[in-house]
């Protein structure tokens, strides 16, 4: 095997298929028509994306960069900061103040844009940055204006102080849905020769939530550990969720109002590795979703599930407070009429 394929097998899929241009971008219709409009007079406003982890905002920014400046310009007019970087107020004041400093010649233009006379500095996770140094930030965006535009990304826009955002254009980037999320997996599994079921692809989508890049790291995980053998469950047990199954019969414990039935399901759920805050979450869910529970159930058992996720903060016992939120839900169940005495 050569250098070269032994590279390609041991790429992760994230980084192989990450879009390259803006086309590729996934569900962000209405920020890419915008940024290709901006793009197409070479006039880029400063930039905020913000929105959920793994939605196209880095890759959306890098995609518009490989558009303006191309591969041979984009290492040295692109600066590119993350979370794994020092970004005080002393970086602000020295490498981010440096690079944008200095002006640069047009760039050649192409089908897609009108060339750029700018350098573009990346800043992901805006929102880890000190207060003190998104001051300090504010007012290099201001004087450097003619020279450099900024992309700030974040999880959080609520992080970013309002005379920073405020000097931005703000792009919110949605979470995928279940079918973009579906057909780009669908996409990457002709490319590498998978084969599974619709229902794989669906269980993915289900542990990622949204996030397209933890679905395509689950489905590389799996396909390495179980080749073409794929199913539902192999989707769960490399994600560290549990199945569906297994929150249903906990309901259908919880409804047979038998005490030893509960315990013992809950002493399996335990037995079996699941971290108990990974139940409740998925619980929490499965009753939020379920008709079968009135309003009130549902919000009777939210407050007890908040409770119960603060004392596993606080470093409860998990077993305890497991089968303290499922006797609570056993009890809401059966006991229809005495709800108003339920809320402690």
């Amino acid at each position: 095997m050569t250098t070269a394929s032994k590279k390609e097998r041991s790429e992760p899929w994230v980084s192989k298929y990450r879009p390259k241009t803006m086309d590729d971008v996934s569900y962000q219709d209405d920020v890419v028509s915008a940024l290709k409009k901006s793009l197409s007079t070479g006039n880029l406003p400063h930039l905020l994306f913000y929105g959920p982890p793994g939605t196209g905002k880095t890759s959306t920014i890098l995609a518009i960069a490989m558009d303006i400046y191309g591969p041979e310009l984009i290492k040295q007019r692109v600066l590119e900061l993350n979370a794994s970087d020092e970004r005080g107020i002393e970086i602000v004041r020295t490498k981010i103040k440096n690079f944008a400093g200095f002006t640069v010649n047009k760039t050649v233009s192409n089908g897609n844009n009108a060339g750029a006379t700018f350098k573009l500095i990346i800043l992901d996770e805006a929102d880890s940055m000190t207060s003190d140094a998104q001051a300090a930030l504010r007012r290099t965006i201001e004087t450097t204006s003619k020279t450099t535009r900024f992309c700030l990304l974040c999880n959080y826009i609520s992080r970013i102080i309002d005379p920073l955002a405020s000097r931005c254009a703000k792009f919110r980037f949605k979470p995928l849905d279940s079918e973009a999320t579906i057909e780009r997996l669908k996409y990457i599994s002709i490319q590498e020769g998978i084969k599974c079921t619709d229902s794989v692809y669906q269980a993915i989508q289900t542990v990622s939530d949204g996030d397209m890049r933890k679905a395509i790291t689950y489905l590389q995980s799996a396909f390495r550990f179980y080749g073409n053998k794929l199913t539902e469950d192999t989707i769960y047990n490399i994600s560290g969720t549990l199945s569906p199954l297994i929150i249903t019969s906990l309901i259908k414990s919880c409804k047979s109002n038998s005490f030893k039935d509960l315990q013992s399901t809950v002493q399996s759920i335990i037995s079996q590795g699941y971290p108990v805050s990974q139940v409740v979450s998925q619980l929490f869910d499965f009753v939020l979703s379920d008709s079968k529970f009135n309003d009130k159930q549902k919000s009777l058992i939210s407050m007890k599930i908040g409770n119960v996720d603060r004392n596993l903060i606080d470093g409860s016992e998990e077993f305890l407070q497991l089968l303290d939120l499922s006797s609570y839900i056993m009890k809401l169940l059966n006991n229809s009429n005495d709800n108003d005495e339920m809320i402690s």
